[in-house]
């Protein structure tokens, strides 16, 4: 099996540098029509240039692809929406949305301004809800959509120093959950990457040797599976290194104590059972998690 994008029209923010940009040629290289979003900003989102857009989608020509540069603020909902516009005015639809831009405002919690709290959930957050709002419809419409987030091992497992961070790449990960489930009748597929890739994010965080292993190159392949035709829906995939693990939420087996035993005392007692998941499962709605409280049998005690 071939994975191919050819006609088809995807839009990689963040497209301009590190892991963005070898989403954008990689894409291309496959065929897709690509628009090469990238405000230009500095790592800490300062700044701005629409060159390093310019630079990626004319490096995408003159190999023989198509695409336009875009430098939109992806939280701002109306350079959002005209970002869109045009790729439709150019090309007439959106298969692809890779959202991938992203900044960083690192400090301990305690030192964490709330504007520094903000500025990050800003991008991350209500940037990906925003690009992925403005292509929804459309996707629906066109009866076919393909949507890859971008978390972090920050936003599953934690790194100090990144509370605005981690919370943000988590909460794209719900918004994944919800979109999966809306989006499926219109066979719209919604994926989370979570890379590990030696970027100017990364820089300063690794060895030499660590940066020489991870390169951003080995976690687009990731994507384009995630993006792809056949491509699965809600799956959380981490790539780093030529490493590809999917990661999911587990809920264990617990434990429903009987009425009148239902007490932080008796949670105590049993909580190693109530944490054990060697049998645990996957959640894949809201509603199953509610159904399990609900119909799982009373465990007695002792």
């Amino acid at each position: 099996m071939t994975i191919d994008f050819k006609d088809q029209v995807a839009i990689v923010t963040g497209g301009g540098t590190g892991l963005g940009r070898s989403h954008a040629l990689q894409l291309a290289a496959r065929g897709a029509r690509v628009v090469v979003n990238d405000l230009g900003a500095s790592r800490d989102g300062s700044g701005g240039s629409v060159s390093v857009a310019k630079s990626v989608a004319e490096e995408i020509i003159a190999a023989g692809g198509q695409a336009i540069a875009n430098d939109a603020d992806i939280t701002n909902e109306e350079q959002v929406a005209s970002m869109v516009q045009q790729t439709v005015d150019q090309w007439g639809r959106v298969d692809v949305l890779v959202n991938n831009a992203g900044i960083l405002r690192d400090k301990s919690f305690v030192k964490m301004s709330l504007d520094e709290w903000r500025v990050v959930v800003d991008v991350h957050l209500n940037g990906t809800a925003y690009c992925c709002h403005a292509v929804w419809q459309l996707m629906r419409e066109q009866g076919y959509g393909r949507i890859v987030m971008t978390s972090s091992s920050s936003g599953i497992y934690g790194n100090f120093g990144q509370a605005n961070y981690g919370a943000a790449k988590f909460g794209v990960i719900g918004l994944m959950n919800v979109l999966h489930i809306e989006g499926r009748k219109y066979n719209i597929r919604v994926n989370t990457l979570v890379p590990s890739a030696a970027t100017r994010m990364t820089e300063d965080v690794m060895t030499e040797n660590m940066l020489q292993q991870l390169k951003p190159e080995y976690v687009t392949p990731a994507v384009l599976f995630l993006a792809s035709h056949d491509a699965p829906s809600r799956q959380i995939l981490a790539a780093g290194g030529g490493n590809y693990a999917v990661a999911k939420l587990i809920e264990a087996e617990g434990v429903k104590l009987p009425e009148g035993q239902r007490t932080p005392e008796n949670i105590a007692t049993v909580f190693e059972k109530i944490s054990d998941v060697s049998n645990g499962i996957e959640v894949v709605e809201g509603m199953q998690h509610i159904e399990r409280m609900v119909k799982k049998p009373v465990d007695p005690l002792g």
